[in-house]
This record gives structure tokens, sequence and C-alpha cells, in this order.
């Protein structure tokens, strides 16, 4: 009875020590090395403006007369006449939009965009106005609980990370808020996505909270390790089983 107690108490023990490793944390994602070099937050990320990327849809307003609408009084006075397009960022970086053709486009600011299609359009308007506007910008947010991520459109030209952290309902209690990873990739130079750590938990870290995000970017929050609750889920049923079964063999050799 001594030696089946021994091996049973050993074998908890082993069952404990490996709940650190991956086995029990199946669901962990997107994990960095304990020497893992982060990327270097600079401050002209915190307040650096959206940059168009490939297959960003886009909603391209095209006026002349540097923005005046004209109203044609010979029909219906509250029609305006404008030229709205929609557009999509191709592979290359171009895009498509009437009269002028093809565009290099990626890797701008919406501003330089728009200055960049006026210069283009004075050939056919007269001090022409152009907006653009990107609407299909999302960006992935995990709050500290895989099962709590969310898919965010982006609806202005610069959210920032703490704006996207709180649209998905905050960081969780699970999360740890002084390991926040924001994760973007460089599909642009075909470069290893860029990895920025930043501490949330403290009144310094809201200047790394301002940096802006970009189509695409994934905000993760890790997730707190609890090893005793794992323990009790993971391993509990298994030594209820395991005991259940050594009390039965001990039953059957008392009848025997």
């Amino acid at each position: 009875m001594y030696t089946t107690m021994r091996n049973l108490v050993i074998f908890i023990l082993s069952l404990f020590l490996l709940s650190s490793c991956k086995i029990f944390r199946s669901n962990l994602m997107l994990k960095t090395p304990k020497d893992f070099s982060y990327d270097t937050l600079v401050d002209s990320l915190s307040g650096s403006d959206y940059k168009i990327a490939a297959n960003d849809a886009l909603v391209v307003k095209i006026s002349g007369n540097n923005g005046f609408r004209l109203v044609n009084l010979d029909a219906d006075p509250t029609k305006i006449s404008r030229n709205e397009v929609e557009t999509v960022v191709e592979s290359d970086g171009t895009v498509k939009v009437p009269l002028v053709g093809y565009v290099s486009i990626a890797g701008l600011t919406i501003k330089q965009a728009e200055e960049l299609l006026e210069k283009r359009y004075a050939e056919f308007y007269i001090e022409p106005y152009i907006s653009v506007r990107v609407t299909n910008r999302r960006v992935i947010v995990f709050p500290g609980n895989g099962g709590s991520a969310k898919v965010l459109s982006l609806s202005n030209n610069n959210i920032s990370v703490l704006e996207a952290i709180a649209s998905s309902g905050g960081i969780l209690e699970d999360g740890k808020a002084y390991k926040v990873k924001l994760i973007r990739n460089n599909v642009s130079n075909n470069a290893k996505p860029s990895v920025f750590l930043m501490d949330l938990s403290r009144i310094e870290g809201i200047t790394m909270g301002r940096s802006s995000v970009q189509a695409g970017d994934i905000i993760y929050v890790e997730p707190r390790y609890r090893p005793l609750s794992t323990f009790t889920k993971e391993i509990a049923p298994i030594i209820t089983l395991v005991t259940s079964a050594l009390i039965l063999y001990q039953f059957t050799k008392l009848i025997k």
C-alpha cells in the first residue's frame, strides 16, 4: 500500500511539473522566446499617419474648383454633381482611377495620396480637389484571452493602440497589461514582422499606447498563467481516475 501511495504521489508531482509545458498551454499564441529582441518603439511611430497598403479598399472623391460642388440649376436643385470612385490598391501598390489610370500610392499617407492625385488630375480639372478614404482597414485584438479576440474596423485614420484595446472591451482580468505586443507585418519589403513590446500597466506607458495602428496589425495582450487553476482543471480529472482505479484495485485484493 505504501509503495502504491508513493507512486501515486510521484505521478501527481510529475504532472504538476509538466503543467508548465506547452501541452497544458496549447492555446497560447504568438509566443516569443525569453531572449527575443523586440523592435524599438520610436517616437515617429507614435505620431505616424496611416500609410496606404496593398488590398486597401478606397473611396476616392474627385471634384474641381478646389472642392466646390456645382449645382445643376436645370434639373433638381437638390442634386449635387460629384465623382466618387470605389477602387482597390493592387498587390504592386498601384490603384486605378478614372482618366489618370494606374497611380502608385502604396506607402503614402492619406494626405500624400490626395496631393499626388490632385497633381495628376490637374490635367483634366481646374483646381482639382481629391478626398481619399480607406474603408476596409482592420486590426485584430487579443485582450488577454483568446476566446475574446475581436477584429475591429478602423473608421479613423489615426486609431491608437489604446483606442483599439478600449474598443475591444479593454484588457481582461487574465491579461498582462505590462506585456502587450504590437505585431506589424512588413509586406512591402517581405521582411519578418516587427514586434513592439509595450508596458501599459504604468502611466508612463501612455506614450506607447498612443502609437497609431496600421491595417493588419495584431495587438496581443499576453494572458497570465495560473498554474494552480490549470492543475485543477487539467490534472484533477486524471488524478480522480487514477485514484478510483487504485481504490478498485485495493478493494479487489481485499475480496480475494
